[in-house]
C-alpha cells in the first residue's frame, strides 16, 4: 500500500502490486504537500498541504477526523512522533509547530529560520525534531 497527495487537493491510496484506488480523501482546499502514517494505528494518516492546514484521516470513519489550523501559509511537511500522539508540520511561514492531537491544540511553535521550514520529522522514540529550511540550515529542536 502506498498513499501519495497531489495537486487536485486529494490523497489517493494504492493496492500495489496493481496499481487500484483503494481509497480517496477528499477535504483539503489547496494542494497535498505531505502524508504520513500513524505508527501504531493502520487505519490513520496525517497530510499537509497548500491551504495552511494538517489534517488527520480515520480510513475506517471513511474522512476528515481532525483539522489542525495555525500555520501563516503553507504547511511543506508533517510527521507523526513514534508515540502517536504528537505530530509535527513545517511551513512557509518560518515556523514548524508540534501539535497535541488528543488535546487538538499546538503545543509549541518553533521560531528561528529565516525562510520557509521545508522538512520535519522526529527522530525516532525521543523528543527531538529536525528541521530543515529554505534558509540553508538545517535545526534540531527539543519539543519537550
Amino acid at each position: 500500500i502506498v498513499v501519495t497527495g497531489s495537486d487536485d487537493h486529494l490523497w489517493k491510496m494504492w493496492a500495489l502490486p496493481d496499481g487500484n484506488i483503494i481509497m480517496t480523501g477528499e477535504g483539503h482546499t489547496d494542494w497535498l504537500s505531505g502524508c504520513c502514517f500513524h505508527p501504531r494505528l493502520v487505519q490513520t494518516l496525517v497530510t499537509s498541504s497548500g491551504d495552511t492546514t494538517v489534517q488527520i484521516w480515520d480510513f475506517s470513519k471513511h474522512g476528515c477526523i481532525l483539522t489542525l489550523e495555525g500555520h501563516a501559509c503553507t504547511v511543506w511537511d508533517c510527521s507523526w512522533h513514534s508515540c502517536g500522539d504528537f505530530v509535527a508540520s513545517a511551513s512557509m511561514d518560518n515556523t514548524s509547530k508540534i501539535w497535541d492531537v488528543n488535546s487538538e491544540r499546538c503545543r509549541y511553535t518553533m521560531c528561528g529560520h529565516k525562510d520557509s521550514v521545508n522538512s520535519i520529522e522526529f527522530l525516532p522514540f525521543s523528543n527531538t525534531v529536525l528541521t530543515s529550511s529554505a534558509d540553508k540550515t538545517l535545526s534540531l529542536w527539543d519539543a519537550r
